[in-house]
């Protein structure tokens, strides 16, 4: 004969499986938290999810929230993943200095010390845009904190004028959807428009921004570009000497299409979470 469960029973079962729901949904919820630079600027992060470290570092205007958080790219890697999107200075939650000095390399230096205050030894790196140029600086300053590298609307472009002449030539596009989600894109209320020009106004000499040997580098390496978004330009020199790259091209799409959520294809987010599971080494 089965036996009643007594209201207290029953009450004590409820409250379990609430804070089992309430858990599963914290967990499922990004956390926000900050450090300061060496230089004394403050840098926002995100984060989700657990497991091997995956760092993530958005375009030029862009942040971590919008670049990765609700688009689908961070939800879908924090299955197996401890992901991390970084807010460049300059960008959403973190500090927005004026002064282009401020900018530049310390870009790049940032993402370091944000392994370093999480005690992340290696990870997965993963850039778009301005965030690849980033990737392309580390990737020549500390190759050891790599798991794998990858590119989202970026690469590492040929500089020899001869190889430059054998680039296939790239679709013009744009994708009709472009415009639109360009001025989508202005909307940004973290958004602050002087920071963005002393990002802009940053002095760079003559190939410090991407100056790198590439046949050093013996991790896998992706790059995930919109078909209207030059590939062909972007990681011609990337096929002929890194000894482990995959390059995929997104139909259809250009520069922001490619990655902005309600325009993201499901290709973007398969092709990143696909790539770094399989080569998962931590």
């Amino acid at each position: 004969m089965q036996r009643t469960k007594s209201p207290a029973a029953r009450i004590a079962i409820i409250c379990s499986l609430s804070c089992a729901f309430a858990v599963v949904a914290m967990a499922a919820e990004p956390k926000h938290g900050s450090f300061q630079a060496s230089d004394g600027v403050k840098i926002h992060y995100m984060e989700m999810g657990q497991g091997s470290p995956v760092v993530l570092i958005h375009g030029y205007t862009g942040t971590a929230e919008g670049n990765w958080f609700s688009n689908g790219v961070a939800e879908a890697l924090a299955k197996n993943h401890r992901v991390i999107g970084i807010d460049c200075r300059g960008h959403g939650e973190s500090e927005k200095p004026h002064d282009a000095a401020k900018y530049g390399p310390q870009m790049s230096k940032d993402v370091v010390e944000l392994m370093d205050h999480l005690k992340i030894a290696k990870a997965h790196v993963h850039g778009y845009s301005m965030g690849g140029m980033i990737v392309t600086q580390l990737l020549a300053m500390c190759p050891d904190r790599f798991i794998t590298a990858s590119y989202g609307g970026s690469g590492v472009p040929e500089t020899d004028p001869a190889q430059q002449e054998k680039v296939p030539a790239d679709q013009p596009g744009p994708d009709p959807q472009e415009a639109e989600a360009s001025a989508k894109l202005q909307t940004n209320p973290h958004r602050d428009n002087e920071a963005l020009a002393a990002v802009r106004a940053y002095p760079w000499k003559e190939g410090e921004r991407t100056s790198i040997d590439l046949t050093k580098i013996k991790i896998p390496v992706l790059a995930i570009n919109g078909e209207f978004d030059r590939p062909n330009a972007k990681t011609h020199r990337m096929q002929r000497e890194l000894t482990s790259f995959k390059a995929v091209v997104l139909p259809g799409k250009s520069h922001l299409t490619a990655i902005m959520a309600g325009y993201i294809p499901q290709l973007y987010i398969d092709t990143l979470v696909d790539f770094i599971n399989a080569n998962d080494k931590a």
